[in-house]
């Protein structure tokens, strides 16, 4: 019998405690499997070798705000249905708005609810 294949998720983090933190995560969820990049330069070469399921995306990365990434996601994305969640300790709601306008379909404020997220991630794949 073939086991579906993992659902790939790329996230997209400067700070190395949040990477670990997420990579520990996602090693007990069977079926999901976890790339990361630390700025957005390396998430967009990434991109052109994967093709992720959702990325999660930190709003306020060393090299590109969370915004600008997704705008140059969008615009070399093979994948019109790209799937992007916002990731940031702000939660003040104009940012919330401004993410949700530029695309990203959902915001999730740090520090993250582990047991939240993987219902949220569940949601967002289904």
């Amino acid at each position: 019998m073939c086991s579906a294949p993992a659902r790939l998720v790329l996230y997209v983090e400067d700070d190395r405690i949040n990477l670990v933190l997420m990579e520990e995560v996602f090693r007990r969820l069977p079926g999901w499997r976890l790339e990361c990049a630390e700025d957005g330069a390396q998430a967009l070469s990434m991109l052109e070798g994967l093709q992720p399921d959702l990325l999660l995306i930190d709003m306020n990365l060393p090299d590109m705000t969370g915004l600008e990434l997704l705008a140059q996601l969008r615009a070399v994305a093979t994948d019109s249905a790209l799937r992007c969640v916002a990731l940031s300790a702000d939660d003040l709601p104009d940012q919330v708005e401004a993410a949700r306008a530029a695309g990203f379909s959902d915001y999730w404020v740090k520090p993250i609810d582990v047991m939240k997220m993987v219902a949220a991630l569940q949601r967002a794949l289904a």
